[in-house]
């Protein structure tokens, strides 16, 4: 059966940050993800999944300035000084609050760069970060992003990820895949998530077009649930969405499937 974690940054936004791992608990998730843990002390995250008897699934490596615009340092020719101070800090933190999974955001491309330049940096930076993470017990994801929410952002397409994971060839690097990104950029999702399979790590859903529940739109979700239980996978299924009313008001798709 699969396995849903609540998005802390997008779901329970009705109540603050600290207060969305009670909320989660008490509608029925058993895992949380979110974007960024960093503006708080990671002791006090930990604090707050034990005490909700929640697993963490993933975070996000620091992203650059995300107040300017910033997505991510992962294939920024240049910015690989500030890259490696992103996995030692996403590494400091998982080792406390005790995910597996870190998300390696590759950024946006700005004038200057080429697509091979950011295909060379996004290997090198995986491949130096990629023992680290491995020392830790840690691996490290990467997601193509739909262009129409994050325009220019360099990883797009699942095939291109993977091209990146097997250049890099380390068993603690793998995919991070998001069915509403999918959809948006390429479609035939059931088919391109088995193609891909062996190498995922992480899904992600919401509806499409608007990244609402995924019960709204043009997605059976409801096939796609039961695919990924025909085929085995047994990771995490986030729910990166923006609840359309509330969140709870909601989640009626969800206890449907857990009840």
């Amino acid at each position: 059966m699969v396995k849903f974690a609540a998005n802390l940054s997008m779901m329970f936004n009705e109540v603050d940050f600290l207060d969305r791992f009670d909320a989660a608990q008490m509608a029925g998730f058993d895992g949380v993800e979110f974007l960024f843990p960093y503006e708080h002390e990671a002791v006090e995250i930990r604090a707050k999944l034990e005490a909700a008897g929640l697993t963490q699934a993933l975070f996000n490596l620091p992203p650059g300035d995300w107040t300017k615009g910033e997505r991510g340092l992962g294939a920024m020719p240049g910015r690989e000084e500030e890259f490696d101070a992103a996995i030692d800090t996403a590494l400091a933190y998982a080792e406390v609050i005790g995910n597996e999974l870190l998300h390696v955001m590759s950024g946006i491309m700005t004038d200057g760069m080429t697509p091979e330049a950011c295909t060379d940096t996004l290997v090198s930076n995986l491949k130096r970060a990629a023992p680290k993470a491995a020392a830790a017990g840690k691996t490290l994801i990467i997601e193509p992003i739909n262009t129409r929410d994050i325009p220019g952002y360099f990883l797009n397409y699942q095939e291109q990820a993977r091209t990146i994971i097997e250049a890099v060839g380390a068993e603690n690097v793998g995919l991070q895949f998001d069915f509403y990104h999918c959809q948006i950029m390429q479609g035939d999702t059931a088919k391109t998530f088995e193609k891909h399979l062996d190498i995922i790590r992480h899904v992600q859903i919401a509806g499409v077009p608007d990244r609402h529940e995924p019960n709204i739109g043009e997605v059976n979700y409801p096939y796609l649930f039961e695919t990924m239980d025909r085929l085995g996978y047994d990771g995490w299924v986030g729910c990166e969405y923006r609840p359309k009313a509330g969140t709870v008001e909601g989640l009626g798709w969800f206890k449907a499937l857990t009840r």
